[in-house]
């Protein structure tokens, strides 16, 4: 008799921003390296962002989640990289659910922000590294094998990848629906890769 088949794990709320400042050539993105040693995309090239805290939460509206994600997103991008980002700057992207299957799980808020920040302030210990990248760029190393992108990094670095300017990318994030993604694991024959994460 074969055994039940567990709930999903809950997923934990978190938020992440991507933020974007000018080049002569087109918007950066700032990505950072997490630290390989860490249980849940240890290795992988992200935005900045993490856990929403009980801190993030405002004592009048303590269910309100977007308020808060909000801040953890401020708070995660001065945190992670030392850059001061307004609230009020922020755009909502999307609402993402890693996958059922996925033993760590997170319902993520992903906002775009705008920023003239050159220095970034890593700590090595969960950040290792850091880059600013065009999305073209981003993507061919990619493929290159040089980075490793989780399936949000993928899908919102290759959608802001249309815009020429980071104004441009502000505007074109404000006019998106506001979308509630589940992610899924599917079976892919694509040479040599096994699976991919949507």
């Amino acid at each position: 008799m074969s055994e039940p088949t567990p709930p999903p794990a809950e997923p934990k709320p978190a938020s992440s921003v991507i933020l974007l400042r000018a080049s002569d050539t087109g918007p950066e993105i700032l990505f950072l390296r997490r630290n390989p040693d860490l249980a849940f995309h240890g290795g992988y090239w992200v935005f900045p962002g993490g856990r929403i805290d009980e801190t993030d939460y405002d004592v009048d509206a303590p269910h309100d989640e977007t308020r808060a994600a909000r801040r953890a997103a401020v708070r995660e991008a001065h945190e992670e990289a030392g850059i001061a980002v307004p609230e009020d700057t922020l755009e909502l992207a999307v609402y993402w659910t890693t996958p059922e299957v996925s033993r760590i799980r997170f319902a993520t808020w992903f906002f775009v922000a705008p920023t003239a920040a050159d220095a970034v302030r890593i700590d090595g210990a969960e950040i290792h590294d850091h880059r600013w990248l065009r999305s073209d760029d981003a993507l061919r190393a990619q493929r290159a094998g040089e980075l490793k992108l989780a399936a949000p990094t993928f899908a919102l670095t290759t959608r802001l990848a249309e815009f020429p300017t980071v104004e441009a990318a502000m505007t074109g994030v404000a006019s998106w629906s506001c979308e509630r993604l589940l992610g899924h694991i599917h079976e892919a024959r694509l040479g040599q890769c096994s699976s991919r994460q949507l």
